[in-house]
């Protein structure tokens, strides 16, 4: 079984489109289809899909406490790039680039919250 693509919910989807036409191709991915004010999809290295789009149920987005996606970069270069310009788009800080060999030796990464609180994670592994 392999993953084919990630829903992230938002309240307000022309701002999240903003936000994540600045950060995706930092680390390889680019828009491919968008249904504005409801959906936008970015595609990432590998064919794998993010969609941020409103709730299909009509209720209010909410991140969810302990969900995370990670988003693999080739360098971290890639990690220490796309961070502080999700930051610089409205983000939140969840963690600075930096490595964290308690995961595995050769992790490096950071940690982001997108515009409505959904939380990211850019990682290199080498």
């Amino acid at each position: 079984m392999s993953l084919n693509y990630v829903m992230l919910g938002s309240n307000d989807v022309a701002k999240a489109h903003d936000f994540f036409d600045a950060v995706l191709p930092e680390i390889g991915g680019n828009m491919i289809a968008e249904f504005i004010p409801h959906a936008v999809c970015y595609q990432l290295r590998g064919g794998r899909r993010i969609w941020v789009a409103t709730p299909h149920n009509d209720k209010a987005a909410a991140a969810g406490n302990g969900n995370m996606v990670g988003l693999e970069c080739q360098s971290r270069a890639q990690v220490e790039t796309a961070h502080p310009i999700g930051l610089a788009k409205g983000g939140t800080d969840e963690g600075d680039p930096s490595p964290r060999p308690k995961y595995v030796p050769d992790f490096f990464g950071a940690y982001l919250g997108d515009l409505d609180g959904n939380k990211m994670s850019f990682v290199f592994l080498g």
